[in-house]
This record gives C-alpha cells, sequence and structure tokens, in this order.
C-alpha cells in the first residue's frame, strides 16, 4: 500500500521548504533559527521558499540554542494604539517568517537613570533591540547597547545618529509636501499641531511645515499654531484653541492622524462642514485615517514595513556580529506618500 507524502490540510514541513529551495533541511534550520554559517544567496533561497509555501517552523522542533541567538526585544513606549497595531504588524509578521522571538517591552515615563538600569538588564538576555518612538531618541538606551555590543534598530526617528542605525522617512520633506499641497488649494491661513517634543521627528514636521510658508511667502503666524503630543486628546484641545481664535485658520494640519482626527470631531461638534468649512490633514496613515469621516487626506509612512525592514536589518547586524566582522551603522531612508482623499478642498473665503 503506498503511502501518501502529506495529508491535505497539514502544515508545510521542513522538507517541502528544503525541496523547493534546494538545499537539505538542515541548512532549513539554519535559516530559521538565524545562525550565520549560511550563505547569503542560500538563505535568500531559503526564505523565499519560506513565503511561497508559507511555511512556519514548530517553535517545539527548534533548537533552545538557536532560538535563543535570534531573541529580539522590541521596546515601546506610544500613546498611539494605532501607531503601534501598524508596528506591530510588520515585525511579527516578519519574525515568524524567520523564527526570531520576539520579545515585547513597555517601558513607560522610565528616568534616565532607570533607562539605563532597564537596557543594561536587557543586553543580557536579547540578540538584539529594535526601538520605536518616542524610545528611538533617547541617547541613554541607544549608548548602554552600544556599549553592551547589542545591535540596535531605531524606528521613525527624526534624525540619524552615529551610534544606532535609523530606519525613518524624511519627516522635514513630507510635511513640506503636504503644506504645499494645502496652499496650492488656496488655504494662506493654515494651523498647524505640533508633536509631541521628545521626538526629533515632530521637530522636522514643524520645520518643513514652516519652511514651506516661507518659500510661498507666507508669513507663520504663532497664532495658529498649538502643542500636542501625538495623542487624541491633546488634538481635541489643539483643536479648540485654534477654532476659537477671531480668524480661526481655514485648514489645521495635525502631526499625526490620532489628532487630526480628534480636529475633525471638534469641528463636527461645532457645525463645520470638513472640508467645505474646514479642511484636515493627518500624517502616518495609521488604521485611523480611514474609519474617521470624511476620511483624512494624510501623510503614508510605511510603519509595517518599516518594522519588518528594521527586524532584517538587526538580523544581518546580528550574523555580522557573530562572525567579528564590523558593522557600520545604517541610514535606511524610506519614501512617503501623499495620499489625497476626502477632508480637503479649497478654502470657501478667498
Amino acid at each position: 500500500m503506498r503511502r501518501t507524502r502529506r495529508r491535505r490540510g497539514n502544515a508545510v514541513t521542513i522538507h517541502e521548504v528544503a525541496r523547493r529551495a534546494g538545499v537539505s533541511p538542515m541548512t532549513v534550520s539554519r535559516v530559521t533559527n538565524g545562525e550565520d554559517n549560511v550563505r547569503e544567496a542560500t538563505r535568500d533561497l531559503v526564505l523565499k521558499a519560506i513565503r511561497e509555501l508559507n511555511y512556519s517552523p514548530n517553535p517545539a522542533a527548534r533548537s533552545l540554542a538557536g532560538a535563543q541567538s535570534t531573541r529580539i526585544a522590541m521596546i515601546y513606549s506610544n500613546p498611539s494604539v494605532a501607531y503601534l497595531s501598524e508596528l506591530l504588524v510588520g515585525a511579527l509578521d516578519k519574525a515568524s517568517k524567520t523564527a526570531v522571538q520576539l520579545v515585547l517591552e513597555k517601558w513607560d515615563d522610565l528616568k534616565p537613570v532607570a533607562e539605563r538600569a532597564a537596557a543594561r538588564k536587557l543586553a543580557q538576555s536579547v540578540a538584539g533591540v529594535i526601538l520605536p518612538p518616542p524610545l528611538c531618541e533617547s541617547d541613554v538606551i541607544a549608548s548602554e547597547l552600544a556599549a553592551a555590543n547589542v545591535p540596535t534598530i531605531a524606528i521613525a526617528t527624526g534624525r540619524f545618529r552615529a551610534n544606532v542605525s535609523c530606519v525613518r522617512i524624511d519627516d522635514f520633506r513630507a510635511a513640506s509636501e503636504m503644506t504645499a499641497h494645502l496652499i496650492a488649494l488656496g488655504h494662506t491661513r493654515i494651523g498647524f499641531i505640533k508633536g509631541h517634543p521628545n521626538q526629533t521627528a515632530s521637530a522636522q514636521r514643524f520645520a518643513g511645515f514652516e519652511t514651506t510658508l516661507e518659500a510661498a511667502g507666507i508669513t507663520p503666524n504663532p497664532a495658529y499654531v498649538q502643542q500636542g503630543y501625538f495623542t487624541y486628546r491633546s488634538g481635541l484641545e489643539a483643536a479648540e484653541q485654534l477654532l476659537d481664535r477671531k480668524r480661526p485658520p481655514t485648514a489645521i494640519f495635525a502631526s499625526n492622524d490620532d489628532m487630526a482626527a480628534a480636529v475633525i470631531s471638534v469641528a463636527h461638534r461645532r457645525g463645520l462642514d470638513v472640508p467645505r468649512d474646514l479642511s484636515v490633514v493627518g500624517f502616518d496613515d495609521t488604521i485611523t485615517a480611514t474609519t474617521v469621516w470624511p476620511e483624512l487626506t494624510t501623510i503614508r509612512q510605511p510603519i509595517a514595513a518599516m518594522a519588518d525592514a528594521a527586524l532584517n536589518l538587526l538580523l544581518r547586524k546580528i550574523r555580522h556580529k557573530k562572525t567579528g566582522e564590523p558593522a557600520e551603522p545604517v541610514d535606511h531612508l524610506f519614501a512617503h506618500e501623499l495620499v489625497k482623499r476626502a477632508s480637503d478642498a479649497p478654502p470657501r473665503e478667498p
């Protein structure tokens, strides 16, 4: 009696991945465990086969040592649930394809001394660290991990630093493009809600906004600028302040989608039509942008893809570390996109 190779519905096996890639099962195991003794061309073939077959390694079958060698921590302290969700989608998807053990840790409002102690402790148990905003800005964490020789990637920082590799967009240019878009629609009274001051990306977005106004011959008006903190509540408070002006702005550019959604809420409460009475635009293109009405015109920051790239870059750095090769910090700049939806229009007033 002939035995079937695999019953329909069963999980893809390591042997099938090996056959697809033209390598041995042991080589597939080495790739999924993040081992360094595999040529890059071979590794790429195996990863391609894993993606095509949707192979998911059995955690119970991995060697403990192999799994520990790719234990990666993502430390988060972000007020935007939508942003964090996008980030996790990218990181978890990449981790599932590479047998990385992704460890999530929440560090909220730690003082520098506590940050240093936490980073020192973390460095003893992981092979690499991903720092999303706002922790991507911490020189204390970055320097502590660098001293412990733990590869680290900062996501969505507004600047490149010599002691940590970065995966980011050009926040200045992105904000400049959005501002130019509003000006092209005919807006000259444009409000701006800043992001949290603990992030360099916030400063870059505001600088892009102001510089573009000035280049268009529009003098920036401090009365049209409010401080936000990347939270919905801070967006509510900023919107109230802006719309209370004797001559309120005809458009408001919020530094993230959460705050932009809050502006729309305030406008609706005041009986204003968006975008006929007030144009509102955001930044990031998280799920929030398409769950509000009207849907937001915003800057698309490919958050999930950035997390995927950060994890991939981190794995490469870990392999370099094992071979003793020096790894210079990398500044990986992603392209952004201005996504036009239904929340912006020419102003009613000339």
